[in-house]
């Protein structure tokens, strides 16, 4: 099964993943939820955010892997579940190089897609956080743009895989498929 999660900056997506996947996984207690962590720890506000669900995700059983790039590439052990946590943070970190430089956004979410496919033939539950970006009207530059377009395509590949799509609103979650 794979849940997509959506929803703004601060919705409640990612507490309303980590509750949802603790709700709906197996009972075999003895392999965890493994939570795939993204945002690359860059600067002070980035270390705090990590450090922030870091504290929020305590005591609830999830083995948490850090992972940037690459999700094929990533070793996974048994598992109740796995929560992705999140798409834009790794969609940046696949397009944009330290060098100012992107990579071309069909390759990348390509890419991408392969890591997600990988991960749902390691778990039977796969819990995908994602971000809403394009529901401004805002014009942003070419680069953002571009960036735009890939998690757009992400969110759409990603939600006709999903058997279960939920955008997080004011920490409301709105079932948009079951």
């Amino acid at each position: 099964m794979i849940h997509l999660i959506t929803g703004g900056s601060g919705s409640g997506k990612s507490a309303y993943a980590e509750e949802w996947l603790m709700c709906h996984k197996g009972n075999d207690s003895k392999f965890p939820c493994l939570y795939i962590a993204t945002m690359m720890p860059y600067g002070a506000e980035t270390k705090k955010k990590i450090e922030r669900h870091h504290r929020l995700r305590a005591g609830k059983g999830f083995q948490t892997l850090e992972r940037y790039t690459d999700l094929a590439g990533l070793g996974i052990p048994e598992n109740q579940g796995i929560l992705l946590e999140c798409m834009s943070n790794l969609a940046a970190n696949e397009f944009y190089h330290e060098d100012g430089s992107m990579e071309e956004v069909g390759s990348t979410c390509e890419r991408i897609l392969k890591g997600v496919s990988y991960l749902v033939c390691k778990t039977p539950c796969l819990v995908i956080v994602t971000n809403e970006v394009n529901s401004d009207i805002n014009s942003y530059s070419s680069e953002t743009e571009q960036y735009r377009n890939l998690i757009g395509r992400l969110n759409q590949k990603l939600g006709q895989m999903a058997d279960r799509v939920t955008e997080v609103v004011y920490g409301i979650p709105v079932v948009i498929k079951e």
